[in-house]
């Protein structure tokens, strides 16, 4: 028999967010700094020759200066304030929180609550001011370099860096703020926002392939299908779950003894989520940046790399790959699931595992399941995300019908309507908390009038 809750859920209509004033604002106010987000990728970077930008672009777009366009929503195509995006907040988050899984003394901030989460939360910024500012002086070198620059010299360098910092760090406070008061999480909604914004035009490039006769109407009805049939299997991957029973003893309050419970422990078939596909995303285009705006002037060496690291090399592929199983096992057993905390907080319960003592019993088999989900987890990540990848270098497809774009897409989108249900869920039951103060209180008056 479904609990009340469930049936709440059940009977959650769309209708509910008119009456819901508080998500209402929130989704305005996320809405708007999208749109300040979108407005800031227009506005280009000092000294950047536009007409040289923009030749550049269109021979780098099939490369990977397409997935630098993809990841920053066309804004280094643009050379944008926010060229760099907001991968190297990402990526410093993500360092910050491996180490803080592998460094004692980080792991103890961590325990110390919301003291320890704005410390480490402050280690980030500064991970991502340093990571900004390398990628800011390597790429404004390189503008250099390929000749896109109107006035070259230290100036231009200058400006240049403070000026992609900057950004950096606006879309850093944008992302908290919209987490904070907006709905969902703010950074994967920047980057959910960049992609959808540049889908039409990727269309229209597609649909013109065709109409060409570069593309057949076979490979465009089948490049469709396949989209449609990797969003379906993403949705239902990432709602897949093994639930682990989880037994509850009888327990004795008083004379009364109450019959012990039971519940289920879900674990995800991809507790990491998007991470590993955006983490190794973000390493395959930290040593390319800069040789993709080099131009002919590398070195020999980062040419040979753009050789073999190129989107749809077999190097590139086994790379991508193996970060993306690497960080699944990693992110899991460091950040996303610890055994030995959800061991610990059963055993704090008194809850266990029927067959299973608590304790370290209770890690070694959670590890097992775990392990065992993951080999079913990375795979799919990295079908997912490779797939696409093959047929796109071959069909010469645009990057945003990849597979790691549509994972990003359909997760986020999954992670946001949950909440914005959940939101309406916890309108439902405000209403009803206070219509039954409103039904008390008329009940208490009703019966002071009574007299014998």
């Amino acid at each position: 028999m479904a609990s009340a809750a469930e049936q709440m859920a059940s009977n959650i209509s769309w209708s509910a967010l008119g009456k819901a004033t508080e998500l209402r604002q929130r989704i305005f106010f996320a809405l708007g700094l999208l749109i300040v987000y979108r407005i800031g990728t227009f506005i280009p970077v000092p000294g950047i020759d536009g007409d040289e930008l923009r030749t550049f672009m269109e021979g780098a777009a099939a490369g990977l200066g397409g997935m630098l366009n993809m990841f920053t929503g066309g804004a280094i195509g643009r050379m944008g304030v926010f060229a760099l995006g907001i991968m190297p907040y990402i990526t410093a988050s993500i360092i910050v929180q491996l180490m803080t899984a592998m460094v004692p003394q980080l792991e103890q901030l961590k325990k110390e609550g919301e003291q320890g989460r704005k410390k480490i939360n402050q280690y980030t910024r500064y991970g991502t001011v340093l990571l900004a500012t390398a990628q800011a002086y390597g790429l404004a070198v390189s503008l250099e370099a390929g000749g896109l620059v109107t006035e070259p010299g230290w100036y231009f360098r200058f400006a240049c860096v403070i000026t992609l910092v900057g950004g950096t760090m606006f879309l850093m406070w944008l992302g908290e703020q919209i987490t904070a008061r907006g709905i969902g999480n703010g950074i994967s909604l920047i980057i959910f926002v960049g992609i959808i914004a540049e889908i039409p035009a990727a269309l229209a490039q597609f649909f013109n392939q065709g109409r060409s006769g570069a593309l057949s109407p076979a490979v465009i009805v089948g490049v469709m299908l396949m989209v449609v049939v990797v969003i379906a299997f993403v949705v239902f991957m990432e709602r897949a779950l093994r639930k682990i029973h989880i037994q509850y003893p009888r327990r004795q309050v008083g004379m009364k003894v109450y019959d012990g419970g039971s519940s289920h422990l879900p674990v995800k078939l991809n507790p990491s989520g998007v991470i590993p596909p955006i983490f190794a995303s973000s390493l395959l285009l930290l040593p390319v940046t800069v040789s993709t705006f080099g131009g002919g002037g590398g070195s020999p060496a980062m040419d040979a790399l753009l050789a073999y690291f190129g989107p749809g090399q077999p190097l590139y592929l086994l790379f991508f790959v193996v970060m993306i199983v690497f960080f699944a096992y990693f992110y899991t057993a460091n950040v996303a699931f610890k055994t030995e905390d959800v061991a610990e907080n059963l055993k704090n319960q008194n809850g266990f595992i029927p067959g299973i003592r608590p304790g370290a019993r209770t890690v070694d088999y959670l590890d097992y399941v775990v392990a065992r989900l993951l080999v079913v987890g990375s795979a799919y990540l990295s079908a997912v995300c490779l797939l696409p990848e093959i047929l796109r270098a071959e069909l010469a497809i645009p990057f945003y019908f990849g597979g790691t774009s549509l994972l990003i897409v359909v997760s986020v989108t999954m992670d946001t309507i949950s909440q914005v249900q959940s939101h309406l869920l916890a309108h439902q039951y405000e209403n009803l908390i206070e219509k039954s103060k409103l039904r008390g209180k008329s009940r208490g008056r009703g019966k002071g009038t009574i007299r014998p």
